[in-house]
């Protein structure tokens, strides 16, 4: 994901939900998706947009956003929709910026450490046993195109329930640098730990530069585990 550098066209149905409101622009994937900014302050509420994709399935990213929303902060879910052109999830807003927002981007460490510690707080709250979603190896690898090399992993050092993109912008920060909640749960579900761990670490030489790896698993309490990094990166870039 990135943040829009040029004019973006707005749908629709973010100006009808807007009601007049301003709307920003605010993040742009891969895929030609975008999300939009409704308001502002305690108020401000967020549309996920998207054409049809494969990878894209916005009714279950809102049916995992209300099961996580009962153990951490996630947003809640106002409306979703796929029943257009443009597929939409709307959702409310919740307190915090992005840890890759310009007053975060200057300062690495407090993003880092809030990072790290947002993650663990996130894999021990929600509740494995109960969680009705899967991230599993073998569900990832029989998707991937080409899986030649992945269907030997290394062993499971911990089952979470793992967030599926944690990679820096998906972590909301306070104003004092501490991590206050999470965004963006497609792909939630139960896994090793290091599935997010790997993609978490990686993100960060992505938006702070490289350097940054001690800190974050000094603050998430792990030691770094270069076997399994490796593996869960090379699966992340093969879905890609």
């Amino acid at each position: 994901m990135t943040i829009p550098t040029e004019p973006v066209t707005i749908p629709d149905i973010v100006a009808h939900l807007s009601a007049g409101r301003p709307v920003l622009a605010v993040w742009h994937n891969q895929i030609g998706g975008h999300t939009f900014q409704i308001g502002s302050g305690a108020d401000r509420e967020f549309v996920k947009v998207s054409a049809p994709h494969p990878a894209i399935n916005l009714p279950a990213e809102a049916e995992r956003l209300c099961w996580a929303r009962q153990y951490t902060t996630v947003p809640a879910v106002l409306s979703v929709n796929t029943e257009g052109p443009l597929h939409w999830l709307h959702t409310a807003g919740i307190p915090g910026d992005s840890a890759v927002a310009p007053r975060w981007i200057e300062n690495p460490e407090v993003s880092v450490r809030a990072i790290a510690s947002g993650l663990r707080t996130l894999h021990d709250r929600l509740p494995v046993d109960d969680c009705p979603y899967s991230w599993s190896v073998a569900e990832r690898v029989a998707r991937v195109a080409n899986p030649g090399g992945l269907s030997e992993h290394p062993a499971i050092d911990r089952l979470v329930v793992c967030h599926g993109d944690a990679c820096a912008p998906n972590t909301l920060l306070d104003g004092d640098g501490n991590w206050c909640g999470h965004v963006d749960f497609g792909d939630l579900g139960v896994a090793d730990r290091w599935a997010d761990l790997a993609v978490a670490s990686w993100s960060l030489e992505w938006n702070y530069g490289k350097g940054w790896n001690d800190t974050f698993f000094a603050a998430y309490g792990v030691t770094e585990d270069p076997e399994r990094m490796a593996y869960y990166r090379r699966l992340w870039d093969a879905e890609e």
